[in-house]
């Protein structure tokens, strides 16, 4: 059977929901396949994090002399898993050459304003009739060392040097803020329009929403082919029947290479494995979210229809398409909860759920947000890596804007995919 549709959009994530809500705002009839469930990617366990404050590209200076002493440790915050692959290969030299001061000053206005053109979008779906635990509280980064306290305050003063300002706290004004951390810190920065929700709920709830406003939701729905002429898209065909589709939208994720190479486009995004650890909420519990700075770990309250949880999430393992669990990685996740803050012993919380996930990450640190020069009909929205929960309505307000030949909210050239 084959079905047509008007715009056809390949992924179930947040990126590929808030494109399908922003387009049938406009008045197109919208279809959306998912291989899996609704949020079952990197969309569903993740920190839930707004952060304007992480308009610093991953590719950065600091990020090479980290990931270079992090690399082969199983336990670190960056993990590279050993193996022959060219690809790999290819995006840590692209990685490396974007890991500049230049680099950083062009990528930090950009992701600015994609963080807070998006930041605002999450206050305006917040009116919605739908709870996904929406919180303005802003995010502490807090810091055990002096060292790593001057390097955060360093990388800071370059975000504010862009507009992005934040507080510095000394240790006394940390436990004032959130009685949870444990004193003796070394300080904290405070980034007061950081906002935090519960991942899922907010994917989940808008699919439901859009869902009721006429956009048609395929579940469980591989893509198996596509077919082209010339520079259109005319077929793509799924496991639950083939459609015709007047325009394409990829935003698939970590599984986006894959169909770009179906289309003959080379999307270099590695799949960088995350996890996180989700428990029912302790008594004392954090109410601002936070991120343990020399640990990249976040820690994240949030709501559910369950109950109140708390979630910790952190790390990043380019390990490939391997989605098993690493219990060194999870444990080492619950061991640096248990040194900032008072009561995270892991015996005395109850885990909800343990969890990994596959972000895509580009080797300079910013999404693909583009219509590839050789096709009419087709968007390509992937590349967010760790922050794609925070760009998710931008980027969905920009793939409607492009879909429907509008001048875009934020201009888009650097995020081209001819740009490697």
């Amino acid at each position: 059977m084959t079905e047509r549709a008007d715009v056809l959009i390949i992924g179930g994530g947040i990126i590929g929901v808030c494109a399908a809500h922003y387009l049938a705002e406009r008045g197109r009839q919208v279809t959306l396949v998912e291989q899996g469930e609704i949020a079952s990617g990197s969309s569903y366990g993740n920190a839930g994090l707004i952060v304007p404050s992480h308009s610093t590209p991953l590719a950065a200076p600091g990020a090479l002399a980290s990931g270079l002493k992090w690399m082969l440790d199983p336990e670190s915050p960056f993990y590279i898993k050993p193996r022959l692959d060219l690809d790999l290969f290819d995006w840590l030299l692209k990685f490396t050459a974007h890991c500049t001061d230049a680099h950083a000053r062009r990528a930090i206005p950009l992701l600015r304003d994609l963080s807070l053109a998006s930041a605002d979008l999450f206050d305006e779906l917040a009116a919605l009739d739908f709870h996904f635990g929406y919180s303005r509280k802003g995010l502490l980064l807090v810091y055990k060392t002096e060292e790593g306290l001057k390097h955060a305050i360093d990388e800071a003063r370059l975000l504010a040097e862009c507009g992005v300002v934040s507080k510095t706290l000394n240790a006394n004004d940390v436990c004032a803020l959130e009685p949870t951390v444990q004193s003796g810190m070394a300080g904290a920065l405070y980034f007061t329009r950081d906002a935090h929700l519960n991942p899922a709920e907010f994917v989940r709830g808008l699919a439901e929403w859009v869902g009721k406003k006429g956009v048609r939701i395929h579940a469980n729905t591989t893509v198996t082919g596509i077919e082209k002429a010339g520079r259109r898209i005319e077929t793509v065909k799924t496991t639950n029947g083939d459609f015709q589709p007047s325009e394409v939208v990829v935003a698939a994720g970590a599984w986006s290479p894959g169909l770009a190479r179906a289309l003959d486009l080379r999307l270099p995004i590695q799949p960088a494995k995350g996890y996180s650890v989700t428990v029912k909420r302790p008594a004392s519990c954090p109410i601002i979210s936070m991120i343990l700075g020399e640990s990249r770990v976040a820690v994240t309250p949030m709501d559910s229809a369950a109950g109140p949880i708390l979630r910790f999430a952190g790390t990043l393992e380019l390990a490939g398409m391997d989605l098993t669990i690493n219990q060194r990685r999870v444990n080492a996740i619950r061991r640096a909860a248990n040194h900032y803050l008072v009561g995270m012993s892991a015996d005395g919380l109850e885990t909800v759920e343990v969890w990994g996930g596959l972000r895509p990450c580009s080797p300079d640190g910013l999404p693909f947000i583009a219509r590839p020069a050789p096709f009419d009909n087709l968007t390509v929205a992937a590349g967010h890596a760790m922050i794609g929960i925070s760009l998710g309505p931008i980027t969905g307000k920009l793939v409607a804007q492009m879909v429907c030949g509008e001048k875009t909210a934020v201009d888009v050239t650097p995020l081209r995919v001819e740009r490697f």
